[in-house]
């Protein structure tokens, strides 16, 4: 018996199995890698999309220069065109997204975003929530009172990271006494987080108390 192989061109393609006739029946998410790639430069041949991939990633393709790119077989100047504007647009989509998003790089950073909580008469913990590049993905009202383990349990403070790709944590809480100074509480409680952190995978990178006299921070401090 013969081996059937795949037709050379796209056309000839059984239509149900085209990548554009497969975008449109199963979603773009669906597609092969090898498909996208037909698709974006507008191939006529699967094998060609698919010896593409067999000798460069799709990050290599998409890093190249726009010569290089369009010097490849299967692709030509008008693919290469193509391909480059969907990377710069995925770029500039991601640079976009993230530039509402906050970046927290210093001690002063987290204060900024706790001046709220500076002058209550009330105690508030709250809980920074970041990513891998230490930008600020949710800012959660732990507890409001007098911080006691109770109200500042590892289960309250963690639970709202599930989900949300969180890398590491920040507790901010306020001193309505106006000294920033740590209490004994505060320094149980601090070496609690941190521990329950590392058997989660999110750490606790600092602690930070603020007051009317100014600041404390638990990794200025040495004591993270």
């Amino acid at each position: 018996m013969e081996n059937l192989q795949q037709p050379e061109l796209i056309r000839d393609l059984p239509p149900s199995i085209r990548p554009m006739s497969r975008l449109g029946s199963v979603g773009v998410e669906a597609l092969k890698d090898a498909e996208l790639l037909a698709l974006a430069v507008r191939s006529r041949s699967m094998r060609s999309a698919e010896e593409l991939l067999a000798g460069h990633s799709l990050k290599e393709l998409l890093g190249m220069p726009w010569m290089r790119l369009s010097a490849l077989r299967g692709i030509g100047q008008a693919g290469a065109a193509a391909l480059l504007a969907v990377a710069e647009l995925t770029r500039r989509t991601d640079k976009s997204l993230e530039s509402g998003i906050p970046t927290i790089q210093s001690v002063g950073d987290v204060a900024a975003q706790a001046i709220e909580i500076r002058d209550k008469k009330k105690e508030y913990l709250l809980a920074f929530f970041l990513n891998a590049r230490h930008q600020l993905i949710a800012k959660e009202v732990i507890s409001i009172g007098t911080l006691t383990a109770s109200l500042a349990h590892p289960r309250e403070i963690f639970s709202p990271a599930i989900g949300r790709a969180t890398a590491g944590l920040i507790l901010v809480h306020n001193h309505p006494s106006g000294d920033p100074s740590p209490s004994d509480e505060d320094i149980r409680l601090t070496k609690r987080i941190a521990q329950a952190g590392h058997i989660m995978g999110i750490d606790l990178l600092d602690h930070l108390i603020v007051a009317e006299k100014g600041s404390y921070s638990f990794k200025t401090a040495g004591q993270l």
